[in-house]
């Protein structure tokens, strides 16, 4: 069974309280995602690619109507430590919060995670300046 058509099986929020241990192939990356070695319960994201497809309104509900694809485009860290990922969908926008799975790629963990510092909002040859400007008594010279 496709991850398409779980709602139409299933009672609305059916996922919250059960496992989701149903395998799916990635829209994205074409890869087959099985719910073996994610550390979790519930499966929604490719541990390769990170993607996702917009199934929910609201958490385990599959209620949603658009099913467009949801890319990661941030992640941050729980007050327990644990880190999440923020997806983004790519047809109506709306974003949501996944914990990270335990199999998920950590080189593009870490490349989401580093992005920002990579493509910073000012120019980076500017940066010993702007340094600069911000020391001492914070007087522009």
């Amino acid at each position: 069974m496709n991850r398409e058509n779980k709602r139409k099986s299933y009672q609305k929020g059916y996922y919250r309280d059960h496992p989701c241990t149903d395998s799916f192939t990635c829209s994205v990356c074409g890869r087959l995602v099985t719910a073996e070695g994610a550390g979790v319960d519930h499966r929604n994201h490719c541990p390769n690619c990170l993607s996702s497809l917009h199934l929910d309104n609201e958490t385990g509900d599959r209620g949603a109507d658009c099913g467009g694809i949801m890319d990661a485009i941030a992640v941050w860290v729980r007050k327990n430590g644990e880190w999440a990922v923020i997806h983004r969908c790519r047809r109506c926008g709306k974003l949501s919060s996944n914990c990270a799975a335990a199999d998920d790629n950590p080189m593009k963990l870490m490349s989401i995670a580093l992005k920002p510092l990579c493509q910073p909002p000012f120019p980076i040859e500017r940066i010993e300046e702007l340094t600069r400007l911000m020391a001492g008594d914070g007087k522009i010279e």
